[in-house]
């Protein structure tokens, strides 16, 4: 016969998880306020994984808690001061389950389930009240307990507010309420104000409301006026502004008099506690606690305040007054968070300015991920990196070994082993200066040409005659559709997948009728182009580029070719593709044709392949750019363009609104900051005519 469970070790026993639980509900209440914001501006796996796991155990960890409470307050007898300490403890966890300031919804979909999380906290506030009820009468603590009390109901209430608020209807709601306001951009403005002043009609673009700037009627200048640094510090804003109305508290938590009674009551809890409550006969332990979970929440607090008010959101409020102190002081913090650049070198000849920006300030990762088919598994890994790389590439191996392929695939996991396999094999390289002024400008010659089709659609409406007794004249055209015209331009500048910089660079045509030769989809165009890149990178590495603009033009379109091939791979929905990758069998067939050991059979098997790329003629295509005297200065340069105008064409064509948002909260893509720069520039093809 087991002998029972001694009465006093099991209560000690409760009381020990109980005080476990709730430190530990602290502690990820501390993560979740620290590194929440990080995820945004450093984009690290690992971090991203860490604030996963703090985000929903926090919730479990507190509602766990209240329980352990809740049956050690219905077991108990007789009321104790344990007993009335543990009911004081009760409020706290409704604090955590109120979350911190800094994170409310880890992703966008957390907010659409607002509903189900006021039902929650709705529960937990009634267990809490139930708790607090049977410690009456004679209850010591009855007032640092209602104080706590009002502070958790007040933070639950601003959690649930917050994420009704971000959720997809209301939001569109509150948009359209403020594009019916006045909607004036101030051309002298610094680039803070113009980004918060460009956000009211970003949300628009965001909830699908238009798909242009432009489409927007409103008073301001052209977005061509700024130069390629302030263009990249507007979206910037722009975006953060989205992260923190999606993902935070911050369009509730300037409520002045719920921050002021929040805090207000955790403070006269705390000198209530400490100056009026006898102490005697208190373990020390459980006082210790107490002081932790009344300091932490304080402290938390301060700090959600300061990170809250030091926001661009903050901004955007004040920016009307931006001759106050409060509004300067601010200006300056948002200034430290701009982005800045540090000169570096590479290669030992050509120097570069390198995104630079204090990982703590942030506002997006400023890296360019890179996915190379020849090289996805010879990239150098560090630290962490390199151990899951090596770990990928070990079980890879012994499944290959094994031949358990079927077996695994059987379960599913063929393709989440093969998807890790491929993420732990990317290249991480930092968003140059150079680049982005390259992309910007590339961008604005395209939105020149688009006004130039509109000045040519708008003479041709009312033609113009010169009559040499009257002068010119214009005679209207009734019969000549102007937007329709206009779009049929448009169209064709937005189809270029390549064809207008090969149309404009190659004065000859030879460049131009092969590809329309053998006339791609996009995906495949996107895989062409990048082995094409690959044979040439590798036939020139070794060659030394003397001049400035050639070397830029062949590292942007190395960079910029395997981050659209990482983008086709890993995020096909963000380039609106549904074209099947096999990475695998691609990176083989293209060693071949690195190693010229192509037979006859082996061509026929290549190009009729499901999954794989007519890779010979992307070598024939480099064959040609090398054999072309006329072209030889030219190469680097055309194939940089043609690579900015198939990203160029993806935004264009992208209606994947809702993924664009969501990866503003994990670190951020280039390919977004093109998005958004095209929406400014009005080359966002319109979806109402997909």
């Amino acid at each position: 016969m087991v002998n029972p469970i001694p009465e006093s070790v099991k209560k000690t026993w409760d009381n020990w998880n109980i005080r476990g639980v709730i430190l530990f509900s602290l502690l990820l209440q501390t993560v979740l306020i620290l590194l929440a914001p990080l995820r945004k501006g450093m984009g690290y796996k690992l971090i991203i994984l860490l604030i996963w796991s703090a985000y929903l155990l926090a919730d479990s960890a507190a509602t766990f808690a209240i329980g352990l409470i809740a049956e050690r307050a219905t077991n108990s007898q007789t009321p104790t001061k344990s007993n009335e300490l543990l009911v004081l403890w009760a409020p706290f966890l409704l604090l955590h389950l109120g979350g911190p300031d800094t994170i409310t919804a880890f992703a966008l979909e957390d907010n659409e389930l607002w509903l189900r999380q006021l039902f929650g906290l709705i529960f937990q506030a009634g267990f809490t009240f139930y708790v607090f009820l049977l410690s009456l009468p004679g209850n010591k603590l009855f007032v640092p307990t209602i104080l706590v009390f009002i502070a958790g109901i007040i933070k639950c209430f601003e959690r649930t507010l917050a994420m009704y608020l971000a959720s997809g209807e209301k939001f569109r709601e509150s948009t359209i309420i403020e594009l019916a306001k006045d909607v004036k951009v101030n051309q002298g403005g610094d680039y803070l104000q113009v980004a918060c002043e460009y956000f009211q009609i970003f949300r628009g673009i965001v909830v699908d409301l238009f798909s242009n700037f432009t489409d927007f009627p409103f008073e301001g200048p052209s977005f061509g006026i700024f130069g390629p640094e302030d263009a990249l510090r507007i979206i910037e804003v722009e975006l953060n502004l989205v992260y923190e109305v999606l993902h935070t508290k911050i369009q509730v938590t300037h409520s002045v008099i719920l921050r002021f009674i929040c805090f207000g009551s955790l403070v006269a809890a705390l000198s209530v506690f400490y100056f009026q409550v006898e102490k005697h006969g208190l373990n020390d332990f459980d006082l210790g606690v107490t002081y932790t979970l009344f300091l932490g929440a304080i402290a938390l607090d301060v700090i959600s305040f300061f990170m809250g008010n030091f926001s661009e959101w903050t901004f955007v409020a004040l920016r009307n007054h931006h001759k106050s102190c409060i509004a300067r002081i601010i200006r300056w913090f948002l200034n430290l968070k701009s982005s800045k650049w540090q000169q570096s070198r590479i290669g030992g000849k050509h120097e570069v300015f390198v995104f630079a920006t204090p990982f703590l300030l942030r506002r997006w990762s400023g890296s360019v991920s890179g996915l190379s088919v020849i090289k996805a598994y010879q990239s150098k890994r560090y630290g962490i990196d390199k151990i899951f790389q090596h770990i990928a590439i070990t079980t890879c191996r012994i499944i290959k070994f094994l031949q358990i392929d079927k077996i695994i695939a059987c379960f599913g996991l063929a393709d989440f082993a093969n998807e890790i396999r491929i993420k732990t094999s990317l290249s991480q390289e930092p968003l140059t200066k150079e680049l982005w002024v390259f992309i910007f400008n590339e961008i604005k010659r395209k939105s020149k040409n688009g006004d130039e089709i509109r000045r040519k659609a708008e003479s041709r409406q009312d033609p113009e005659i010169n009559d040499p007794e009257v002068g010119t004249i214009k005679i209207p055209n009734f019969e000549y559709d102007l937007e329709a015209d206009i779009r049929k331009g448009l169209r064709k500048l937005f189809s270029a997948k390549g064809d207008c910089t090969l149309k404009e660079m190659d004065t000859n045509c030879d460049l131009i009728q092969f590809v329309e030769k053998v006339n791609f989809s996009f995906g495949k165009s996107i895989i062409f182009w990048h082995i094409a890149t690959e044979f040439l990178y590798e036939k020139t590495a070794k060659e030394a580029i003397s001049d400035e603009e050639t070397y830029n033009a062949r590292e942007f379109s190395k960079i910029l070719s395997d981050y659209m091939l990482y983008l086709l791979v890993l995020k096909p929905t963000m380039l609106n593709s549904k074209e099947n990758v096999g990475l695998e069998t691609l990176r083989d067939e293209a060693k071949f044709c690195f190693q010229g050991k192509i037979s006859p059979a082996t061509r026929a098997k290549l190009n009729s392949s499901v999954n794989s790329m007519p890779l010979d003629q992307a070598k024939r295509m480099v064959d040609r750019l090398q054999s072309l005297d006329y072209l030889k200065d030219k190469k680097w340069e055309i194939v940089s363009k043609v690579w900015v105008e198939l990203m160029s064409y993806a935004a264009c064509h992208s209606r994947a609104t809702r993924t664009h948002v969501e990866q503003v909260s994990n670190g951020g893509e280039l390919f977004t900051f093109v998005w958004v720069l095209m929406a400014h520039f009005g080359l966002l093809e319109p979806k109402s005519e997909d």
